[in-house]
């Protein structure tokens, strides 16, 4: 990443993830607030347009041609989700789609 003045709001942060096969890069857009809940008996995933935005985009990536089954991206407590957000994994399961 590179490095900007402070008082420029930075517009998206990308993540890179090296699977055996492809290089994934995840973006973040800059004011996302994804936040994760577990209810018991059912998840949920509340976010602002830009966490929104963002939940696609790293859809999206996973949905690549060339991604390989099972690649996936870990998103966490003050790792990509608000503070007190339950772990939240994306994965890639190409299982029985054949």
């Amino acid at each position: 990443m590179t490095s900007e003045p402070e008082t420029v709001p930075l517009e998206s942060t990308h993540v890179a993830a090296v699977t055996d096969d492809a290089a994934l890069v995840f973006t973040w857009d800059a004011d996302a607030r994804i936040e994760v809940r577990n209810l018991g008996g059912e998840v949920v995933i509340e976010a602002n347009a830009a966490g929104l935005r963002t939940l696609a985009g790293h859809l999206m990536v996973l949905a690549g041609d060339g991604v390989p089954d099972g690649a996936h991206l870990h998103l966490e407590d003050s790792n990509g989700l608000e503070d007190g957000s339950v772990s939240l994994v994306l994965e890639r399961s190409d299982e029985g789609s054949e």
